[in-house]
């Protein structure tokens, strides 16, 4: 691939960050239902700001209270994955008119697949009234997206690694912690779809753990007009977290031991150096998590655990990449 081109992949990746970063402020900042409507604002291109745009406005959405912070929060976050999927067809027709060997077709199809399947998720969001399902569906999808660009970058940059018989024992252990991984971000995403974050206050478990109880994580949210600021009891969202805690620990746990085994059983410096990236990530995430509980959730904190957790995850989509190659004999 051309060195332009490895460019325009490297933009992706941090457009995509840009996206799911912004995701999460229009989120915590509860202007996921800044504007009523999808793709637009109230019918328009841009938030109404013109007297008769706004009277348009409430005509059009009698039910809707138009708060031009909230919308302009929404719609610039739009902005930015209309031109992520712009950037994405773009490296999608580039990688499939190559006529390259190792071009990674199947990958750019994935991607392209999952850019539409991101932006029905979005529509859903606001449609359906922020459905927690739909929001943390949302949250997974633009995750994957960015581990999506992240292989393609990867593949499209081809550093040279060496060959090392552990390698499909390292690797087997890496897929494994992923999706330790993935599931503690799937739990992350749940709880900011149900609002449970400050429901549970106190270090290292809640102050109010009393009223945890497996049963209350059964329940789902049942129809409502609206799911924003949530709608499940006190005890399921404080059991919600809770969980997210505890998988915590055993996602850092699994991690560590993850990063001991490369060191034990790989030799080359380059991939030892990215499972050391990730055992500092995610001890970073746990010293942010605290942090947050203990100053009562600021935005801010709270945003920055959020690309904490996309880079943790990417850096071990990165370590998994290097075992992979490192396990086939390079001709």
């Amino acid at each position: 691939m051309s060195h332009v081109f490895h460019r325009a992949i490297t933009f992706a990746c941090i457009l995509a960050m840009c996206v799911v970063v912004l995701g999460a402020y229009t989120r915590l900042s509860n202007a996921g239902l800044g504007c009523p409507d999808w793709p637009g604002c109230y019918g328009f291109l841009t938030v109404p700001n013109e007297l008769h745009e706004i009277t348009a406005a409430k005509i059009e959405f009698p039910s809707s209270n138009l708060e031009p912070r909230k919308a302009w929060i929404e719609m610039i976050h739009r902005y930015f994955a209309g031109g992520l999927a712009l950037v994405v067809l773009f490296i999608f027709v580039v990688i499939v008119r190559s006529n390259q060997r190792h071009a990674p077709k199947l990958l750019a199809a994935s991607l392209l697949l999952m850019i539409c399947f991101q932006a029905l998720l979005g529509m859903w969001t606001v449609t359906l009234n922020l459905q927690p399902f739909v929001v943390m569906g949302h949250l997974l999808g633009g995750f994957t997206i960015l581990s999506l660009l992240t292989l393609i970058y990867l593949r499209t940059e081809r550093k040279d690694i060496g060959y090392e018989n552990t390698a499909p024992t390292c690797l087997k252990a890496g897929i494994a912690c992923l999706c330790v991984l993935i599931f503690q971000i799937a739990l992350g995403g749940w709880l900011a779809a149900n609002y449970a974050a400050p429901h549970c206050t106190g270090l290292p478990l809640c102050s109010n753990g009393e009223l945890f109880s497996w049963s209350s994580l059964l329940k789902i949210p049942e129809p409502a007009s609206t799911y924003e600021y949530g709608v499940l009891p006190f005890e399921t969202r404080l059991s919600i977290h809770l969980v997210h805690r505890i998988w915590a620990a055993v996602t850092v746990l699994a991690i560590v031991m993850f990063a001991f085994l490369v060191h034990v059983k790989i030799q080359q410096l380059m991939i030892r150096r990215a499972a050391n990236l990730v055992m500092a990530l995610v001890l970073i995430q746990v010293a942010i998590g605290a942090i947050i509980v203990h100053f009562k959730f600021p935005i801010l904190l709270t945003l920055f655990h959020n690309l904490m957790a996309a880079l943790l995850l990417l850096a071990l989509v990165r370590v998994c990449y290097f075992l992979g190659r490192a396990k086939k004999v390079l001709l």
